[in-house]
């Protein structure tokens, strides 16, 4: 499929050559922009500079191919002006660290002239354990600190609880915690250790035997669910250590929660986001790297990279 306009789109991602790309979400935005004729191009965000106000980094030309055994081709890299590219897609892994802050510093200088995908100034507001707190009455009961009192309080209230770190990604540091689990203390003294910031602590949800959702919403609209299911013997869902993922319908409830928090996606102008929701509720609001839809299309789902493209191509 090509467009009217050819657009020279840059992608912000991790290494290449690490990515696995029958599964990897930013590999389908990548080969949907090559199959409308967009001109490809690609850096690691360690290449980014500031120079004279001007935003630059070592950026090479991409071919890719459906062949998971050689998926690109690239030219050897050259210091390019981002100012001259139409779209860049922010598609680096978090942890959301100074790093990447640091990285959305840089790119709001170039967007919305060059549209950042998804828009960096609120995406550095709207981290993804930040931003769902503002919907507490769709949350599980939900406690942001690393005061040991108020933890321990927390956990006498609700019993088994989730610990997991603020700003962590793709399930790294969740711990579920029975209520009369004794390594609390210990799991908190590792934490301090670990990471400057406060802790997320939840109330455990049975319900995530039954699955952990992930939600892709485009332009403010869900447009399919992806469930994972996790491994035996294991509280997390996340793919990479072993939830088996099957699309699921959307219930009442889930679209009630999407209508919820519509608004303030369509506020950021958030494209492409996907939330999590376990039960009736919803634990994280992803826009920093969305994943999930190769494997929905897979299942026989809607191609979500077209819709991706659909939104943007309308903003340029």
């Amino acid at each position: 499929m090509t467009t009217t306009k050819t657009l020279k789109v840059a992608v912000q991602m991790d290494p290449i050559e690490s990515i696995s790309p029958n599964g990897d979400s930013s590999f389908a935005m990548m080969l949907e922009a090559q199959s409308r004729g967009h001109e490809l191009f690609y850096y690691t965000p360690d290449t980014l500079a500031l120079e004279n106000n001007v935003v630059s980094a070592s950026v090479s030309s991409l071919k890719l191919m459906e062949n998971n055994a050689n998926w690109f081709e690239k030219s050897e890299p050259e210091i390019v002006d981002l100012s001259t590219m139409d779209v860049i897609l922010l598609r680096q892994d978090p942890p959301f660290d100074m790093n990447y802050i640091t990285t959305t510093h840089l790119l709001e200088r170039l967007h919305p002239k060059t549209l950042v995908v998804n828009a960096p100034d609120p995406v550095r507001n709207a981290p993804e354990k930040i931003l769902v707190t503002e919907f507490p009455e769709l949350m599980p009961p939900t406690l942001v600190t690393r005061d040991r009192s108020r933890i321990t309080a927390f956990r006498e209230q609700h019993e088994d609880i989730i610990i997991k770190p603020l700003f962590g990604n793709g399930g790294a540091g969740v711990f579920l915690l029975r209520k009369d689990d004794q390594n609390l203390v210990s799991l908190l003294e590792m934490f301090e250790d670990a990471f400057p910031e406060p802790f997320m602590i939840q109330k455990y949800l049975p319900d995530v035997r039954k699955g952990d959702k992930r939600i892709i919403i485009i332009d403010g609209e869900p447009v399919a669910g992806l469930n994972r299911i996790p491994a035996e013997g294991e509280a997390r869902s996340n793919m990479h250590v072993g939830g088996r993922p099957e699309l699921s319908q959307l219930t009442d409830r889930e679209l009630e929660i999407c209508a919820a928090i519509a608004p303030a996606l369509k506020e950021r102008d958030f494209i492409f986001v996907g939330i999590d929701v376990i039960g009736d509720y919803i634990t994280e609001i992803n826009v920093t790297s969305p994943t999930g839809i190769r494997e929905i299309k897979r299942f026989g789902g809607p191609d979500i990279a077209v819709l991706i493209w659909e939104a943007i191509e309308k903003r340029r």
